[in-house]
């Protein structure tokens, strides 16, 4: 694939992100999509097919960048600096891509019809990774005793918290994640509990 063609297919994605997001899939239409990505439908169909197509690759995308913060999770790292650092970009996907986790929040809600398979194959399969060495650390007594899975649930659901419902807490706090101030005082307080309660002392920020 050229460089233009791949610069092309991302704002298609891009495009689509913001779509699906605001209308659901059953919402949005390729020539929404086409028309924020600045082309016309026959080229946005050069690149995929249907709008099942822009949809399925919109959810990879999202799921593959998920993905990746999970995978540095190191079984040799200190626990603390490891589970904070992930907490960190957890919560620097919230602030920097909310349409995705919104996105994503609706398609589970409603059965993962289209992710369903990804789900049950990538996720799982890398949850049940990290969750050996969640396990690994607990067997060396470098953590408290804790469900591995229970906990990185609750860390998703601590940190897409803020993307998900961004206006409940705008309503309540006056601020977001993007404001800086107030994205360190929330990476601080999720990374502060958690780890008080797995009976780690809050570490410094790992760079």
């Amino acid at each position: 694939m050229s460089r233009i063609q791949e610069k092309n297919r991302a704002r298609i994605l891009d495009a689509a992100l913001g779509e699906f997001s605001r209308f659901g899939y059953a919402g949005a239409t390729i020539e929404q999509i086409s028309k924020a990505a600045g082309m016309s439908k026959s080229n946005l169909l050069y690149y995929f097919s249907s709008k099942d197509a822009v949809y399925a690759a919109v959810m990879d995308q999202i799921l593959d960048g998920w993905l990746n913060p999970l995978r540095t999770l190191d079984r040799d790292g200190d626990p603390a600096l490891e589970l904070r650092f992930y907490i960190r970009q957890k919560l620097e996907m919230s602030a920097k891509t909310p349409d995705a986790s919104r996105l994503f929040a609706n398609e589970v809600m409603q059965g993962a019809p289209q992710i369903k398979q990804a789900l049950e194959q990538d996720l799982k399969k890398i949850v049940a990774e990290k969750a050996d060495v969640i396990e690994h650390w607990i067997k060396e007594g470098k953590i408290g005793k804790v469900s591995p899975v229970h906990l990185l649930f609750m860390i998703w659901a601590t940190t897409q918290h803020y993307a998900d419902f961004a206006a409940q807490v705008s309503a309540v706090t006056g601020t977001g994640l993007e404001d800086p101030a107030f994205f360190d005082e929330t990476e601080t307080a999720i990374s502060g509990i958690i780890l008080h309660g797995l009976g780690l002392e809050l570490p410094a920020k790992k760079a």
